[in-house]
């Protein structure tokens, strides 16, 4: 009977890691292997293996053969393949879903970061996403939910404190939509804190103002405002590179900070659960 052929892994580990360094010497260093073992690899790949060339070089550059994009394609998913197989079989408790519920505030800002190194550490587990604003996340009945991440005024934390922010004041960098009198506003629908203390700020420095737009999205409150038709409050670290900070110079009085906590809901231990919260912490760090 004919055997069929198999290729080692490790010698697909090293030429993908080749691909991706751009060369020896730097995946030698990520394979924790020498040069020259390196270089002794590809060549039983390329000369007993696979019996064609990988690399071609080109005015000092590596770059890879049509052989060698062919391997490239199935290497990743051999190797992905393997990955999931040994997390499964080794941690067989770690294969489940978790739901987790999150304002759209921090969904394009932290998420993907987050859910993309968990997925590669635990790729058998799905995480379901529930957006909802922080009022209504907190009102979720028991169970509902295993974690939560939800924005509270300093003082009314509850869970894991993730980090705490200014709320700024904030208009479009190419409109003066800030100095027309009432100004106009576009908030977070209440019951919201934010929108609460904005409009107390401005009461009290007896500045005239009009809410024109009211939204549970922060995507359509930043659309409002890069239009230039509105002027909001929300997190500094929610300020995208098209809006401008206003202050006191533009007569907008300072707010107070908040807090991003991090609300654990699950009655039951679970290492899933656990393995998320603590990406989501490290997460909220950068």
């Amino acid at each position: 009977m004919m055997m069929t052929p198999t290729i080692d892994h490790e010698l697909l580990r090293t030429f993908v890691a080749i691909v991706d360094q751009g060369g020896f010497t730097s995946a030698a260093q990520v394979v924790n292997r020498t040069q020259s073992a390196v270089s002794m690899q590809m060549k039983r790949l390329e000369e007993d293996v696979i019996q064609r060339p990988l690399f071609v070089r080109q005015h000092r550059q590596l770059l890879l053969t049509s052989e060698g994009h062919t391997l490239l394609s199935y290497a990743r998913k051999i190797l992905s393949l393997q990955g999931e197989a040994l997390t499964l079989l080794r941690q067989p408790d770690m294969v489940g879903r978790v739901r987790l519920g999150v304002p759209d505030d921090y969904v394009m800002r932290f998420l993907p970061g987050i859910l993309k190194t968990f997925s590669q550490a635990w790729p058998l587990v799905d995480v379901d996403v529930h957006c909802a604003p922080s009022s209504m996340l907190s009102q979720q009945p028991l169970g509902s939910l295993d974690l939560i991440i939800m924005t509270r005024e300093i003082g009314d934390e509850v869970g894991t404190v993730l980090r705490r922010e200014a709320t700024v004041w904030v208009s479009a960098e190419s409109h003066s939509t800030h100095l027309q009198t009432p100004v106009p506003l576009a908030l977070f629908e209440a019951p919201c804190f934010c929108r609460r203390h904005a409009c107390h700020a401005l009461d009290r420095a007896d500045r005239a103002y009009r809410i024109a737009y009211s939204s549970p999205s922060l995507a359509t409150l930043q659309a409002v405002v890069g239009a230039g038709l509105a002027v909001s409050a929300w997190m500094r670290s929610l300020v995208t590179s098209d809006m401008q900070i206003l202050g006191e110079p533009e007569g907008f009085p300072e707010l107070p900070e908040s807090s991003i906590v991090l609300l654990r809901t699950a009655s039951k231990p679970s290492p899933i659960i656990d393995s998320l919260a603590e990406h989501i912490v490290e997460g909220f760090r950068l």
